[in-house]
């Protein structure tokens, strides 16, 4: 673990420790992304090649047992509640829309019964085009899972957390972003066929090649954007 690695780890700790004091966490984490072929084509059924980034968003959590989630964001130091009976958007929290609608998919599937307290903190710049929000999903789902004590397999899992953002944020994402940030493989490319959810890991020599992110200067929110526009006209 690196320097910067314990930092984040003890701030994260930390934070759980002070507004959910007991037993120890569990602490899950879920990737960013970077798309080396394939825009918007995840979306059309088509092949996408997304790489998964060190940036990612990690969970320290701990089961409940009643169905009450409790939040603690880190990164906006601030806290949210809900009831798995009645949830809905927090206006005033909206970051915990993305676990909120995680929640929301995994109820209807029947998976989650029992709720958890849960500190958040991760390193994905929001807005970026690094795939901030599918990581928050993904890492909400696994620590849903672990606290919940219920199996999934992973595709499934990351068409659950497409189908979040989907009915949940409004945002009709392909399946791309959830996909890598769950099976993505460290120094390999993931070429997935959106039809049909076959995937097989690529091969990339760190010698051989590098990959620079640079920083637009353009903020990217989905949310906010035509991108559900450009994908009712591709339909």
């Amino acid at each position: 673990m690196s320097d910067n690695d314990a930092r984040r780890m003890a701030v994260l700790l930390n934070a759980f420790r002070t507004h959910f004091p007991g037993p120890e966490p569990i602490v899950v984490r879920a990737p960013g992304r970077v798309n080396l072929i394939g825009e918007h084509t995840d979306y059309n059924e088509g092949y996408v090649l997304p790489i998964a980034i060190e940036r990612d968003v990690r969970f320290a959590c701990r089961s409940r047992s009643d169905r009450r989630v409790r939040l603690w964001s880190v990164n906006f130091q601030g806290g949210s509640e809900f009831d798995l009976d009645a949830i809905a958007p927090d206006p005033q929290q909206p970051w915990s829309n993305y676990v909120r609608g995680m929640a929301a998919v995994l109820v209807r599937e029947g998976l989650l019964h029992r709720g958890m307290d849960a500190a958040i903190e991760g390193n994905v710049p929001i807005g970026a085009g690094l795939s901030s929000s599918a990581a928050m999903e993904v890492a909400a789902g696994v620590a849903f899972q672990v606290t919940g004590g219920f199996a999934i397999e992973a595709v499934r899992l990351a068409q659950l957390a497409q189908q979040a953002e989907n009915e949940f944020m409004g945002v009709r994402v392909g399946i791309m972003d959830q996909f890598i940030s769950l099976l993505g493989q460290a120094g390999h490319a993931l070429l997935i066929d959106s039809r049909t959810l076959a995937y097989r890991a690529i091969p990339i020599r760190g010698e051989e090649h590098t990959f620079v992110v640079a920083d637009s200067r353009q903020s990217r929110e989905l949310a906010a954007s035509a991108y559900n526009e450009r994908r009712a006209q591709c339909e």
